[in-house]
């Protein structure tokens, strides 16, 4: 356990970013490596796989309910020094990750394909989508266990371990792709199943690696058998906070599930390239959002000692590095966006879309480097709800529009990239005023010098 109520705050938001950044870009590399391989079966395989990757936002929203809630309720046990709470979090996370693996298991393959025919620019891209969510799905369901044992960690103060893991499991994940999806050494191509199941496979190993951490070295909270029985109570005080954190990522894959529908009558070259830019721009804001990530347990853990000042200056320095980081990412995609995209295709179409989605969405990245941070700072003072209001906001004033547009004689891809940059910014500035809003009802203590002691 490392206290996060002392030292200096900037110092505290670096030294817990840089693992997590590392963690997230080694986690994203996952989708990377297999985009990189997929790309070269075509441009259905490609716009399937993409398309079929947006069930990830599903899988982060129904994580985040979980992760969320172990994560900001055992940062607030640390903070006040109850030891015996946050170890009764912990293992009651561990239950719930079993219960929503099986959900997701059976809701995944239930839909898989109803949800792949009803975005797909056509039956091979359909086709090619469900066929990697088939040997993909297990991998999404281990996601589960996965967050709730990071996220203890996390509340805790304690990121490395988890940023080993993503190592480790890239690594493996880097071995198996060429070899599951391309046939390399073994003269057995599986294609886009491949893919699905390399990413399987690493999982897996990440979450044998995180049971046998806990088993062996973590100390702070840990497995005990006797807080397996199902605590309602305790559920109910972890849904609380990480429900609208679910359903905030839920908007999020309806948003996205609105721009793969609205441009598929261009076809699969203008979804791959599409696809491709979208994974790039995650890419690229993973330093951003583990700044943001690390809101949430430093302020969390203030929160819960009861030191105001301290909370409201972790808001401000993560808000301050992470728009200087954002600055420099729009200077990047504005100067050469079709750097990030030629990498994964060499058809000019999927190189325009792609290219023109970054040019444009880059408008919006120091907006949204302040919305991650907000969102941490929602995460830290036990209130998601204000989240959830503002990314609904935003789906109603991107999706109704994007919609109408689309309808239009004139229509072009680019009306909904300027769409998304302007909902964008409205989403930002709903955001920091519900922040100074919470902040006010929630610690309306004076700051004082003992709070930055």
């Amino acid at each position: 356990m490392k206290d996060l109520t002392q030292g200096s705050i900037t110092r505290h938001i670096l030294e817990m970013a840089a693992p997590m950044a590392a963690g997230m870009i080694i986690r994203t590399l996952y989708y990377l490596v297999d985009l990189y391989f997929v790309a070269r079966l075509g441009d259905a395989a490609l716009a399937g796989v993409s398309a079929a990757g947006n069930v990830m936002f599903i899988v982060l929203g129904l994580t985040q309910v979980l992760g969320v809630g172990t994560m900001a309720l055992i940062s607030h046990a640390v903070g006040r020094k109850d030891h015996s709470d946050a170890n009764l979090i912990f293992n009651q996370s561990l239950v719930l990750s079993i219960v929503c693996s099986l959900l997701m298991l059976l809701g995944g393959y239930g839909l898989a394909s109803a949800y792949m025919h009803s975005i797909a620019a056509d039956a091979d891209t359909a086709a090619a989508g469900i066929t990697y969510l088939k040997f993909y799905l297990p991998g999404l369901a281990l996601q589960f266990s996965i967050v709730a044992m990071s996220s203890a960690l996390r509340g805790t103060g304690i990121v490395t371990p988890t940023m080993i893991v993503s190592m480790v499991t890239l690594l493996l994940n880097i071995i198996l792709a060429p070899i599951l999806i391309a046939g390399w050494g073994t003269g057995h191509a599986f294609g886009v199943a491949g893919a699905g199941l390399a990413s399987t496979l690493a999982v897996a190993v990440g979450v044998v690696m995180l049971a046998v951490y806990f088993m062996r070295l973590e100390k702070y909270v840990s497995f005990d058998r006797a807080l397996w029985r199902p605590r309602f109570a305790t559920w109910k005080r972890m849904l609380g906070i990480g429900l609208p954190a679910g359903c905030e990522f839920g908007l999020m894959f309806v948003s996205m599930a609105v721009i793969y529908w609205i441009i598929r009558d261009f076809g699969a070259s203008a979804q791959a390239g599409f696809g491709i830019g979208s994974r790039v721009m995650k890419a690229v804001f993973l330093p951003v959002v583990a700044v943001a990530f690390s809101v949430a347990p430093i302020a969390g853990q203030n929160f819960g000692a009861n030191k105001p000042a301290r909370v409201r200056e972790t808001f401000r320095s993560a808000a301050l590095i992470g728009s200087a980081l954002m600055l420099l990412l729009t200077l990047m995609c504005q100067w050469r966006p079709q750097w990030f995209v030629s990498g994964f295709s060499t058809d000019p179409k999927v190189i325009e879309v792609g290219a023109q989605f970054l040019h444009i969405i880059s408008w919006n990245f120091v907006a949204s480097g302040i919305f991650f941070t907000c969102s941490g700072m929602f995460q830290a003072l036990g209130n998601t709800w204000p989240a959830f209001i503002s990314t609904a906001t935003r789906l109603v004033t991107f999706a109704i529009p994007a919609i109408w547009l689309s309808r239009q004689p004139s229509f072009q891809i680019v009306y909904v990239w300027y769409l998304s940059v302007a909902t964008g910014t409205l989403q930002t500035i709903i955001s920091v005023i519900l922040v100074q809003q919470q902040l006010r009802r929630r610690m309306p203590m004076p700051a004082t010098v003992a709070d930055l002691a």
